[in-house]
């Protein structure tokens, strides 16, 4: 067991070790400039700087609470609504169609309308992170819902048990797998929409400071502020998958479905 968890923290460091070192000798030898590609010290220090200096932690909590507030919100719409189409036919066939459809619209295209509408401070990504989580959640949760199984759902009637009952005692446990499914997917999601506002028009978070970079030609900073993200998003996602294992513990599926 301990050989196996260790062997876990080792084989990602090794590969990682080589990449650091492929990509620093690359740069050596094929003399590539710095305002193309910089080496891996100097993006540890801009790490350095934006970290323990503390350049960037204003901007890392602005993305991080765009990130939350707006997985939250599309998240908690889309639970909510896959709960009604799933229990309410006449719902299912008016709405499930039209959230298709809106899926189809892609949400960069609504980025400049969301800024008109909601301005360029927090409200404006919080809406466009719940726009992109929302479709896969629901998807997943309605997914869930109708898998759950018929016999014991009748089992439940014959013996007296309300919608309510049914709802809570046997579909939300049948579907809570395909749910965190969806969750899993949402996440990674929210993330690429909190960074996309930031790219479109804001004046705080981890993509607007890439962009100033860009225009500084201060690639470093840009290759910090992604591995910044990568963090940000690993932690997320190791975050949902704990919350997976407490919650739904006896599903004991390793692999997550992707139902988008």
């Amino acid at each position: 067991m301990r050989e196996n968890a260790l062997r876990n923290i080792l084989l990602p460091l090794g590969v990682t070790a080589l990449f650091i070192a492929a990509w620093h000798y690359s740069i050596i030898y094929f003399k590539v400039p710095n305002y193309l590609v910089p080496t891996p010290w100097a993006v540890l220090l801009s790490l350095k700087q934006g970290l323990i200096g503390g350049v960037l932690w204003p901007d890392i909590w602005a993305t991080t609470s765009a990130l939350v507030l707006g997985y939250v919100a599309g998240c908690s719409m889309a639970l909510v609504l896959a709960t009604l189409v799933s229990e309410f036919q006449l719902l299912n066939r008016a709405i499930y169609p039209l959230v298709v459809a809106f899926q189809s619209v892609p949400k960069v295209a609504l980025a400049p309308l969301i800024i008109v509408w909601f301005g360029f401070e927090l409200q404006s990504k919080v809406v466009m992170v719940a726009l992109i989580c929302f479709f896969p959640c629901f998807v997943n949760a309605v997914v869930g819902f109708r898998s759950c199984n018929p016999n014991l759902i009748d089992l439940y009637r014959a013996f007296g048990a309300s919608r309510m009952q049914i709802l809570f005692s046997v579909k939300w446990p049948s579907a809570l797998s395909t749910i965190f499914a969806g969750l899993e997917i949402s996440i990674v999601l929210a993330l690429l929409g909190a960074v996309v506002a930031e790219l479109v028009a804001s004046r705080r978070g981890l993509g607007h400071v890439i962009e100033a970079s860009t225009v500084d030609f201060n690639v470093a900073m840009i290759f910090a502020c992604v591995i910044v993200l990568a963090a940000i998003g690993v932690i997320s996602t190791q975050l949902i998958m704990w919350l997976r294992r407490r919650i739904a513990f006896w599903d004991h599926q390793t692999t997550t479905t992707i139902v988008t």
